[in-house]
């Protein structure tokens, strides 16, 4: 668990009628420098529940007053999420059933060895915190702003679903905003007070995606030692997001399309079926019809998404968006380095407002960062941007004229933080801008100038981040030099996972971890 995990984590509450129970859990967790906060009786946690939440509940069952169990009932009410372990005898095995039913993470059965009991509640804990991560929201969801033609449509189109539950699939090329639409036509929608859940389906690896939709019981597999809560079940009554839904298995197909016929649908090794009252909206930059006619994606699932279909425009749609995007990208990135915001001049940004970015805003806000980090001086000249692109012939478009008088802000949380470089290194590593390649008389030249040129930046952004005070260099720098390289492989090798890692001299294992621990998209199992 890292540091910011402690710092930003709330307390376990501990309720227990025996004073020696709550003493021993304490010390116990203090050593681990886990914060507690201790209750005699459920009424005196159930008052404090007013006012604040725990991370995790640890509590006995049969207590003077109210009872653990209705304790558990009284939680699970409102804060479904939170893991609640109960404390309970080995004789009273009808108690820890209804615990269980009642939504309980685990049980303790007494006497506990107390180095189990922290084992537990340390599984409790990651639970907890995993589940914040997903249903932690923004309460920042910027609009989406600009005048360009091409974006008019998707103003007015949001605009039409407001008062709408009905399904949307959103398409366009990566980098586009699908998942800030997504947000808007949530934030616009009856449901924008309920929970908005997004998933990438290509970021899962195929093994846990189904159970990251629809959850688990306890035991449905190895490893699973409580109940999960999927997605479907954490946007109860809100918004599901599936991103890249193109990328889904065929066999999960058949289950999502379950799901929005008929509204029900079992955990991953249950028998009990559940009612989702979710909307989902579906984004892709696939065209679904040709994986349909080459039998890769459902036909009747495509129909059931295609309710209302919402194409994002490239940013070669919209030349005229790019001068006060950039901008505002520009202030983002000073704000978040705690520096002044770099200014383009004209004839920059006359040259930016040309170029036919294939990796769209996405690629755009890249740009900024690296601008941020690395340009020389406060005012930024076309000789200031990165080589590949002033010599990259692939990006540079016909003549355009230069309206600057649009923006569309994106979320804060779409942007990685400066704060871990990881958007700057993304691009000194050069895959967001692709030059074009040497001829062979000067390949070997160019290798070698390369080679020199990522090195001195590695080494000036290393230096610029120590002289910052910045925490945990090696970490976060070491994160991003693995995240390109897996991409450039999984790049190499059409996205196969296992002849990436080959290629890499990496274990299959190691590879699949790194996926997901580094959330790279486009990765596949052979």
């Amino acid at each position: 668990m890292t540091r910011d995990a402690h710092e930003n984590m709330k307390p376990i509450w501990i309720v227990d009628d025996d004073e020696s129970i709550r003493w021993v859990l304490e010390k116990a967790l203090a050593r681990e420098n886990l914060a507690t906060k201790s209750f005699p009786n459920a009424r005196e946690a159930l008052d404090a529940l007013q006012t604040s939440v725990p991370q995790v509940l640890v509590s006995d069952i049969r207590m003077p007053g109210e009872s653990g169990l209705e304790l558990l009932q009284a939680v699970k009410a409102k804060h479904p999420g939170l893991p609640v372990i109960v404390i309970t005898a080995f004789s009273d095995l009808d108690s820890a059933v209804a615990a269980f039913q009642g939504g309980a993470f685990e049980y303790l059965a007494k006497p506990f060895d107390i180095d189990k009991a922290v084992e537990l509640i340390r599984r409790a804990l990651e639970e907890s915190l995993r589940e914040s991560d997903v249903e932690q929201v923004s309460a920042e969801t910027p609009e989406i702003l600009g005048q360009a033609p091409a974006m008019q449509d998707v103003f007015r189109a949001i605009g039409r679903l407001s008062q709408s539950n009905v399904t949307v699939l959103i398409t366009g090329e990566s980098g586009t905003g699908k998942e800030l639409v997504a947000r808007a036509l949530h934030k616009h929608s009856p449901r924008a007070a309920q929970p908005y859940i997004a998933l990438n389906t290509a970021a899962i690896p195929k093994d846990l995606l189904e159970s990251e939709l629809f959850g688990h019981e306890r035991g449905a597999f190895t490893g699973a030692q409580a109940t999960r809560r999927g997605r479907f079940e954490q946007a109860e009554n809100g918004t599901l997001f599936l991103d890249e839904i193109g990328d889904m298995p065929f066999d999960l197909q058949t289950r999502l399309l379950r799901v929005l016929s008929d509204g029900h649908f079992y955990r991953v090794g249950g028998h009990q079926p559940l009612k989702a009252n979710v909307r989902v909206i579906a984004a892709t930059h696939q065209n679904l019809e040709q994986r349909v006619k080459e039998g890769l994606f459902r036909e009747d699932l495509y129909h059931r998404l295609n309710v209302i279909r919402l194409r994002l425009p490239s940013l070669r749609e919209r030349h005229e968006d790019i001068p006060l995007l950039t901008r505002h990208f520009l202030a983002q990135s000073a704000k978040q380095l705690g520096v002044e915001a770099k200014r383009m001049s004209d004839s920059a940004m006359q040259f930016l407002a040309s170029l036919e970015l294939p990796g769209n805003v996405r690629q755009l806000e890249n740009l900024c960062n690296w601008i941020t980090v690395m340009a020389p001086g406060q005012t930024v000249e076309v000789k200031d941007l990165p080589q590949e692109l002033t010599h990259g012939q692939d990006y540079v478009s016909s003549t355009v004229s230069m309206p600057v008088s649009v923006t569309m802000p994106v979320q804060p949380s779409a942007m990685p933080a400066l704060s871990d470089v990881s958007s700057a290194m993304s691009s000194m590593s050069v895959p967001s801008f692709p030059s074009s390649s040497p001829t062979p008389a000067n390949g070997h030249a160019a290798a070698v100038a390369d080679k020199a040129g990522w090195i001195a930046l590695l080494e000036s952004e290393a230096a610029h981040m120590l002289a910052a005070g910045q925490p945990e260099v090696m970490d976060a720098l070491g994160r991003q030099f693995e995240s390109a390289l897996i991409k450039t492989a999984l790049k190499h090798t059409h996205g196969r996972k296992n002849d990436a890692a080959i290629r890499l001299g990496i274990g299959r294992n190691t590879i699949t971890r790194k996926i997901h621990e580094l959330g790279i998209d486009g990765a596949k199992d052979e």
